[in-house]
């Protein structure tokens, strides 16, 4: 279907989360205000909603039942305004005025009921038709321009033509996930418009080991561990959480949480290390005091069967290996510097990381359109009126468990319902 030279109220660049919002919110209002828009949905791949499809293992993890502005990074005075505006509990009501009940499970992340991420995508693309908004996939824009003087508002240059739009929404997504259509374009478009554009780099992004310590034998297990980011000599970061070892490395929450700090400053070609304790909790000295109690309580038992009452079995076993101890050996029989360096290994492991796993395994990006760049009432540009930017375009990333989906709504149902009032008051 050609798009050749239509008129719009609203041009939403992008059908993901924050664009689909958006979309509906522009909608509702616009009827609640008794005045019709005509909007379009424009999107650069051949199936829309990719992203949300793959989500929280194909479930869509939607939201968290705590949001604040502290699980997320940039300008944390702007992003405590958007959550503000709307809420973990309007995010609930939302959908289930969309059809979709959604549960809390134990680590606080909401899902729906069906366990199926294609009930979240099928509630927003039915919800859009049946308030009238169009929807067209495989219509990459190519290029937007200002129209100039009295006449307001945009012309969109897309593969299959061109249409005049009064405003203008990015939600074209950053860099993560390249093959569901955010690859990149997005910052282009607003940076011809005037914007600047922060340095962008994988966030929540598993990191690959260089050469071969034990991560393979591994593979597969999970434990907790209290991450450590150091930049230059200095603690960037520090969390505990579920680490996951893998054939390349290690991915799990903790170190997806804790992966934009070493993309951050190695993008930077700063010096970052990042020290794991698999003792969380505990420091070397408090770990050592556990272990000479367990040589007198129990000399005759191994090295293996004294650390697996704290650590997983094989990763005990592996990591006796990795320090030249035999994991056989009697506690009482370990000698000093062994034990020392056992137990220094055990609460600072040095992860011999080597890079990201890339865009296409990270969830989302870091960096992006400064937020200081757009009003935290509307998303609307302060640099180019009638322009709104919303979700991952912008320079804000949120930690692993639906804070970035909660950033979407946010951002959506702000600019949809600042444009409709707008084109509402411009037409009285």
């Amino acid at each position: 279907m050609s798009l050749q030279h239509d008129q719009y109220d609203i041009a939403v660049i992008g059908a993901g989360a924050a664009g689909l919002a958006a979309s509906i919110f522009a909608a509702e209002a616009a009827i609640k205000g008794d005045h019709s828009q005509r909007i379009v949905v424009l999107d650069g791949a051949k199936t829309i909603g990719t992203k949300i499809l793959v989500s929280g293992g194909g479930r869509c993890n939607v939201t968290h039942e705590v949001v604040t502005p502290t699980d997320f990074f940039g300008n944390r005075h702007i992003i405590k305004n958007v959550l503000a505006a709307f809420s973990v509990e309007q995010t609930v009501k939302w959908f289930a005025s969309l059809g979709v009940e959604l549960k809390c499970e134990e680590t606080g992340k909401l899902f729906p009921v069906t366990d199926k991420a294609r009930t979240i995508l099928t509630a927003l693309i039915n919800r859009c038709c049946a308030l009238g908004v169009m929807i067209h996939s495989d219509h990459r824009v190519t290029s937007i321009d200002n129209l100039p003087g009295i006449q307001a508002g945009f012309l969109v240059h897309h593969t299959h033509g061109t249409l005049q739009s009064g405003r203008v929404i990015l939600a074209t997504g950053g860099r993560s996930i390249p093959k569901s259509g955010s690859d990149g374009f997005g910052y282009s478009l607003a940076q011809r418009l005037g914007h600047h554009v922060t340095a962008t780099v994988p966030a929540l992004v598993p990191l690959i080991f260089e050469g071969r310590i034990f991560h393979r034998e591994l593979s597969g297990l999970s434990q907790d561990v209290e991450l450590t980011t150091v930049v230059n000599g200095c603690k960037v970061d520090s969390r505990t959480g579920s680490l996951l070892w893998t054939h390349f490395g290690v991915s799990g929450p903790v170190v997806m949480d804790a992966s934009r700090f070493w993309t951050l400053a190695h993008e930077q070609e700063e010096i970052v290390e990042v020290f794991g304790n698999f003792l969380p909790g505990q420091t070397q000295e408090q770990a050592k005091s556990w272990f000479l109690e367990q040589a007198v309580d129990n000399p005759r038992r191994s090295l293996l069967k004294t650390w697996a009452q704290q650590i997983p079995e094989r990763f005990a076993e592996a990591l006796c290996f990795h320090v030249e101890c035999d994991p056989k050996t009697a506690v009482a029989q370990l000698p000093r510097k062994d034990r020392d360096r056992l137990l220094e290994t055990l609460t600072r492991f040095p992860f011999p990381i080597d890079r990201d796993r890339g865009w296409n395994y990270a969830e989302v990006t870091a960096g992006g359109i400064p937020l200081e760049e757009v009003s935290f009432r509307t998303m609307e540009s302060k640099l180019v009126p009638g322009l709104y930017l919303i979700g991952e375009i912008l320079d804000c990333d949120g930690r692993i468990g639906g804070f970035n989906f909660q950033w979407a709504w946010a951002t959506g149902f702000l600019s949809g319902r600042a444009i409709a009032l707008s084109n509402q008051e411009n037409h009285r």
